[in-house]
């Protein structure tokens, strides 16, 4: 059974996912720096991991219909690691569209509830273009 609840592990996990984020966000600006990219790298994949659970993650990257995004991000990961972090980038941002594609419609549905924004999101140029790619998955 699914549990929905808020324990301390999952806000942690959400924590490092968010922190990860902003991470990779400044090694970008900051023209791709090393250090930030893969400290970035590192506390997102771990906040997944504490956020929705070790074996959640296993099978969530894992899956046959994932192998190419799951691929690309760990290669571009560890090109970051490894100091290539623009080759590294581009390959995590295509495993990552790859791996997240399914969640579309969700992103959509929520991006048009945000309070001030969702304003935006409900304009009929907005929504025909956000209905014309839901549901579907990139192609790989």
């Amino acid at each position: 059974m699914v549990s929905f609840e808020m324990n301390d592990r999952k806000k942690i996990g959400l924590g490092l996912t968010g922190f990860g984020i902003f991470f990779s966000f400044l090694g970008v600006i900051f023209l791709f720096d090393k250090g930030l990219l893969a400290m970035g790298n590192i506390l997102f994949l771990s906040g997944v991991m504490l956020t929705i659970g070790l074996k959640s993650t296993m099978q969530f990257f894992m899956k046959r219909q994932n192998y190419k995004g799951t691929i690309s991000f760990g290669v571009g990961f560890f090109l970051v690691l490894i100091g290539w972090p623009i080759m590294g980038m581009i390959l995590e941002a295509y495993g990552f569209i790859v791996l997240f594609s399914g969640f579309w419609p969700t992103l959509a549905v929520f991006l048009q509830r945000i309070p001030i924004l969702g304003w935006i999101f409900q304009q009929p140029f907005v929504t025909s273009f956000m209905d014309r790619y839901r549901g579907r998955r990139v192609p790989v």
